[in-house]
């Protein structure tokens, strides 16, 4: 009883501040969806990511040995689900990328936030860096087939991974004052990213819902044995290899969504992914969350 409950404080918060936004869209208020994403993803997080690792009192080799894992984790994740979809002769613009790539932002750093503490977020914002350089690279060739690294670089989520990485190496700090208005935007980060993930889900149209069960169930079980398998295999202490697991089992991001409408594949489908991954995250994540604390 008392780890379900344990449990259930965790992962109250988050879902209570997606329901937020949900509720927002469904009482008929307005809500810019554009404006708070680029709001979130241009200024929050990456002050977010850049205090997190330039403050960060996790030893530089447990920091590495995690970022190599989020990188094999996510390399053999991307060729299992690419073998997949031509095994099952579905779209590649439209299925690889969601089935990939997770929602380790709105959902898996309050996640780990809620569940290991400061620590487990240092650990996940090295697992979201990891993953947003992947999907700013490889995913974006997934959908549209081409990818320019001068824009990759131009992400202020890449810029403020490197530069906290530099600040962390080096163990330089900025002056008190600029750190603690850094650290007040980046805590904007967290409760925006959940509850814009309320209002897109409110707002999304699920499409071929059977066959978004069976592809969420695959995605979850896929996401789990591989970020399991590499955090043995990389030996990982228990709250980096708990860290690694939920954020690579996080369910399809929204922003596949808004990546496979921008590029003309099967935006309906990737909805009815968000949706149904979403759903299925409700009861899956407390259980993996019991199994990992």
């Amino acid at each position: 009883m008392t780890l379900a409950l344990t449990v259930l404080e965790i992962v109250a918060p988050v879902f209570i501040l997606a329901a937020v936004g949900f509720a927002w869209v469904k009482a008929g208020i307005e809500y810019r969806i554009a404006f708070v994403t680029q709001l979130s993803m241009t200024l929050a997080v990456p002050c977010l990511i850049f205090v997190s690792l330039m403050k960060t009192q996790v030893e530089p080799a447990a920091l590495t040995a995690l970022t190599l894992a989020s990188m094999a984790a996510y390399g053999a994740l991307s060729v299992v689900i690419i073998a997949l979809i031509r095994a099952l002769r579905l779209s590649r613009p439209t299925y690889a990328a969601p089935l990939i790539f997770g929602n380790t932002g709105n959902l898996g750093l309050p996640l780990a936030l809620f569940a290991f503490g400061e620590v487990g977020l240092d650990y996940a914002v090295v697992v979201f860096a990891v993953m947003a350089v992947w999907s700013f690279t490889f995913g974006i060739w997934l959908v549209a087939g081409a990818g320019s690294l001068g824009k990759v670089l131009r992400e202020p989520l890449v810029g403020a991974t490197l530069l906290g990485a530099l600040f962390l190496w080096q163990g330089w700090e900025t002056p008190t004052p600029i750190t603690h208005a850094l650290e007040l935007i980046g805590q904007m980060a967290i409760p925006l990213m959940l509850i814009t993930l309320g209002v897109a889900v409110a707002r999304l149209t699920p499409g071929g819902v059977g066959r978004a069960v069976a592809l969420s169930a695959v995605k979850l079980a896929l996401c789990v044995g591989i970020a399991w398998g590499v955090g043995v295999w990389f030996e990982l202490d228990r709250t980096a290899f708990g860290v690694l697991v939920l954020q690579v089992a996080t369910p399809v991001a929204v922003t596949s969504f808004m990546l496979v409408e921008k590029y003309g594949a099967d935006s309906n489908a990737v909805a009815g992914l968000v949706v149904v991954s979403t759903l299925m995250a409700i009861g899956a994540l407390p259980l993996l969350l019991a199994v990992l604390l």
